[in-house]
């Protein structure tokens, strides 16, 4: 699987569960941004489901060198993104509204997806996320873990009326 590939999906979850970074015309999300959100939610789902469709054990674990993640290493540090990502949403949408934060704000949208995109700009994962420390023990676990809480992420984003651009949040790529 491609590293690539697989960081991208991360990342582009981090901005749509991140309440989409970047400078808006208003506060919640417009129809534009909605149908956005939810085909690359979809697409990227479908992305990493069928990049591994039928490989075998020995192609799951693969290592291009020892310290590098295998594709079984990557889904595990996927599905466990997912849920610190929606915890992320949770707590911060949660919280009051932080607009004077929106200054603190650096990327668009578009600068975001193309960063995380690109794999020249690599940001190491926080312990919780690192594949060995993710409770998932098989590949059928980390996968409908993952579908889980994309299929509640799609839905939340396709119904929520959340004031998502006044919730600010630091990550590692900023305040988003």
């Amino acid at each position: 699987m491609r590293k690539r590939k697989i960081y991208g999906y991360f990342l582009l979850t981090m901005l749509i569960v991140s309440g989409l970074a970047g400078t808006p015309s208003g506060n919640s999300l417009t129809k534009k941004e909605r149908k956005m959100a939810i085909d690359h939610m979809k697409i990227t789902k479908a992305g990493l489901i069928n990049s591994i469709k039928g490989w075998n054990d020995a192609q799951l674990n693969f290592r291009t060198a020892p310290d590098k993640w295998s594709a079984l290493d990557c889904v595990y540090h996927i599905a466990a993104t997912e849920n610190g990502l929606w915890q992320l949403l949770e707590t911060t949408l949660k919280a009051p509204p932080n607009a004077e934060k929106r200054a603190a704000i650096k990327m668009t949208d578009d600068q975001l997806i193309n960063t995380m995109q690109d794999r020249s700009f690599k940001v190491k994962t926080s312990e919780p996320f690192e594949p060995k420390n993710t409770s998932y023990k098989t590949l059928d676990a980390a996968l409908s873990d993952f579908k889980d809480k994309r299929s509640n992420l799609i839905k939340y984003i396709r119904n929520s009326t959340e004031d998502m651009r006044n919730h600010v949040a630091e990550t590692p790529l900023g305040w988003l």
